[in-house]
């Protein structure tokens, strides 16, 4: 297969997942197990979380909404207090792999963010570190444009926006849910579970020595 083009994910990818830092609040709290990942995960489409990554609810909004939909299903969580959870640690090995794709193949990040936490606001400035962000060539923040992964529309402008056949397409995401789109559209996937394994299955697919 002829590679064109690698499209990343952000968070999970080249940062550490934000599942660990909501099981050490939950901990923290004394919360239900994974109250937080099943409250993302409950009505999918159209729960707070999914409106406020399209921009459609405000801050205040989406954490009276987060408490209600969380509260429902065992423990009030405020959304205010998932909001500073999300910023993972970067991954060095991950962010030299994109160095290196990307003075081979054009590169894309798809981002399901918050308006709290897009690129250009003070938080995001803390979460999307800028010189990594440089080495995309195109990126597309959910917040920004009021779509958000698993829609295929997302999947497609990116396409159209890097002049690249999906086919020749990696992409790699940490949730499932997210690469069935990119599958379905022709694209490799690489579901990302650490940094090792990630750059195992770039390896493979792109035949660039990343380590």
């Amino acid at each position: 297969m002829m590679i064109e083009a690698v499209i990343w994910d952000f968070g999970g990818v080249l940062t550490t997942s934000p599942f660990e830092a909501f099981a050490r609040f939950e901990r923290k709290h004394g919360l239900p197990i994974d109250i937080i990942r099943r409250t993302n995960a409950a009505n999918h489409l159209e729960n707070a979380w999914a409106k406020f990554e399209r921009a459609e609810v405000d801050t205040e909004t989406f954490d009276a909404l987060f408490a209600a939909e969380s509260l429902a299903l065992g423990a009030e969580v405020r959304g205010r207090d998932v909001l500073p959870l999300l910023a993972g640690d970067l991954r060095p090995e991950m962010v030299e792999a994109l160095k290196r794709i990307n003075a081979n193949f054009k590169t894309g990040c798809i981002t399901n963010n918050l308006p709290a936490n897009a690129i250009g606001s003070a938080a995001g400035r803390t979460l999307y570190i800028a010189e990594v962000m440089a080495l995309f060539d195109h990126v597309i923040e959910s917040a920004k444009i009021g779509l958000r992964k698993p829609d295929p529309r997302i999947y497609e402008m990116m396409v159209e926006a890097l002049k690249v056949n999906p086919k020749n397409c990696v992409y790699l995401d940490d949730l499932g849910v997210n690469l069935k789109p990119a599958r379905a559209m022709g694209m490799t996937t690489i579901k990302v579970t650490s940094g090792a394994q990630a750059i195992a299955g770039l390896e493979a697919a792109t035949g660039l020595k990343l380590t």
